[in-house]
């Protein structure tokens, strides 16, 4: 079974190194996916040997997300895993998000900041993009404890059908709203999250709010 990760990278010169070595060792492939970055981000991922797609223009995560599963699905892989480049998701718990795939439990896997691991959210994130992402995903009939988080997991037949259309941040509740729509089998499990730079900026926030109320107004 082979297990592909793909990370999205933009201007992350300062750690993407750090967390290619710390995940490349857990995954049979690795796909860092450059979102056309300013800095030395593209010249220090492939100075690591592992696989470096660039963009010509910046896409933002989502579009460099589906711009490296795409290139996964080509490469044969069984399962993906969607990991974050600014060494905040713990790449030791990506065994964990990728074990209901193995196991047959799930066809889809969220990780969650709110099952009973400690994650020192931002207060953005917490009061500002958590709340309006659970909101629209109640008003889809969702009912996940984590509405946006960016660590995942898909099997082959599941990133085969989930097409996601939002470039920028609010792809997270995409996902989930895809996965739900195709009746895919969908487990969460706890995951530790540490954020280095606290605080996502008010606009960044703003910007993130915007993409879900456009997202469920379109669908």
């Amino acid at each position: 079974m082979k297990i592909v990760c793909v990370i999205p990278a933009y201007n992350e010169a300062e750690r993407i190194v750090t967390v290619i070595n710390k995940v490349k060792p857990l995954v049979d492939e690795l796909i860092v996916v450059d979102d056309n970055s300013r800095d030395e981000t593209y010249r220090l991922a492939t100075a690591t040997g592992v696989t470096v797609l660039q963009h010509l223009i910046n896409l933002d995560q989502g579009g460099a997300l589906q711009t490296g599963t795409n290139y996964a699905l080509k490469t044969g892989a069984d399962i993906i895993v969607h990991f974050d480049a600014d060494d905040q998701f713990a790449a030791a718990e990506i065994k964990d998000v990728i074990a209901p795939i193995i196991s047959g439990e799930a066809e889809v896997v969220f990780g969650s900041r709110f099952l009973g691991k400690k994650s020192n959210l931002p207060w953005a994130k917490r009061h500002l993009i958590i709340p309006v992402a659970r909101l629209v995903n109640r008003l889809l009939g969702i009912n996940l404890t984590d509405p946006q988080s960016g660590f995942r997991a898909l099997s082959r037949q599941a990133a085969e059908v989930i097409k996601i259309t939002n470039n920028g941040k609010a792809h997270c509740s995409e996902y989930i709203a895809e996965a739900f729509r195709n009746k895919l089998k969908i487990k969460e499990v706890p995951i530790t999250v540490t954020y280095h730079e606290f605080g996502q900026n008010f606009s960044g926030g703003l910007r993130i709010i915007k993409d879900l109320i456009i997202q469920k107004i379109i669908k």
